[in-house]
């Protein structure tokens, strides 16, 4: 069986190809970047739109089939931000509509873990969740992937983006806040913001541009929130593995390319006599295949969707999908 899944909660458009056995033949991204500031929702959906059609060709042709040889089409139903959600969907609906083959939506969140699943030797882990828009700590118990913990505001990656553009170091600013951090030697004051399972950002980028208007270094400022942000994530999601007794941990989400959370968690894994798993990063960061991999599962389960089912949802929260594979 073959599943093409069409990604675009965000700012990647990605175009996946996999087989039943989880082998990845094809995985295209084109990511929108802004000309100055943030996402503009409109203008992701319209690069889109603009570079979805091509992905698709290529993805058909590095995966070295023919559309006919298509069994299922997925898309990436929610969460995400409405324009591109429904780009991302109204491809997924042409191209199924076009080759008559069933079509899938899939939760992005849960995409994640399952990729995740699929291409590592994790069997039954705690996903630690982190990326631009969603950070959470999730495991599949009692029947559904549940929510352990996750952000009250803003997701990590968005927290490290906005504070980029603060301190000048324009947008996807992750990469180079990590790379700042390695020159920081100076632990700042900021607020540890844990509140029960629960996390909050937005008060952390607050304190650190206070701290840069004091006139401290950029590399402690990194370092600082880097080293803050991700205990509270090491400490959730080591209180998740407790809670419901799991000893497997897997990393899943842009920001986990980071050298130093890996780290971080690794350690907490391991004093726990625990094991930490993180797929391929071009398999962390939001693409096409998990999209495939996941619609493949539900399909296979027997989840069925007419084109009445599709329509996308912003706020599709993991613990809302009946898991009928597992």
């Amino acid at each position: 069986m073959i599943c093409l899944g069409i990604e675009g909660t965000a700012h990647t458009c990605g175009v996946g190809i996999v087989d039943e056995n989880a082998n990845v033949l094809a995985n295209e991204v084109d990511m929108y970047r802004a000309a100055q500031g943030g996402i503009h929702p409109r203008e992701a959906a319209n690069h889109h739109a603009t570079v979805v059609p091509g992905l698709i060709t290529k993805a058909v042709e590095t995966a070295g089939i023919s559309f006919k040889d298509i069994d299922v089409v997925c898309f990436s139903q929610g969460p995400g931000l409405g324009p591109c959600l429904r780009t991302a969907a109204t491809a997924a609906r042409a191209l199924s509509v076009t080759l008559n083959k069933p079509i899938i939506g899939v939760n992005h969140c849960i995409s994640h873990l399952e990729i995740g699943v699929a291409k590592t030797e994790a069997r039954d882990p705690v996903l630690l969740y982190a990326s631009g828009g969603n950070t959470q700590v999730i495991s599949f118990t009692n029947g559904k992937y549940r929510i352990f913990g996750e952000t009250l505001d803003i997701g990590i990656g968005n927290m490290f983006d906005k504070l980029g553009r603060e301190l000048g170091l324009g947008y996807y600013a992750g990469p180079k806040v990590e790379q700042l951090a390695l020159d920081g030697d100076k632990l700042l004051d900021l607020p540890y913001s844990v509140k029960g399972m629960d996390m909050s950002f937005s008060g952390i980028m607050t304190a650190a541009l206070a701290h840069r208007s004091k006139g401290e270094r950029l590399e402690d400022i990194c370092f600082s929130v880097q080293e803050t942000c991700f205990a509270m994530l090491s400490e959730v999601t080591e209180r998740a593995m407790a809670h419901i007794e799991k000893d497997e941990v897997l990393l899943g989400g842009g920001v986990v390319r980071n050298k130093r959370i890996r780290e971080m968690v690794e350690k907490m894994a391991s004093e726990r006599g625990a094991k930490m798993f993180v797929p391929e990063p071009k398999l962390c960061t939001d693409n096409g295949a998990m999209i495939a991999w996941t619609g493949m599962l539900m399909y296979q389960s027997g989840v069925e969707m007419s084109i009445a089912d599709t329509i996308v949802n912003q706020r599709f929260r993991t613990d809302e999908v009946t898991v009928t594979w597992r």
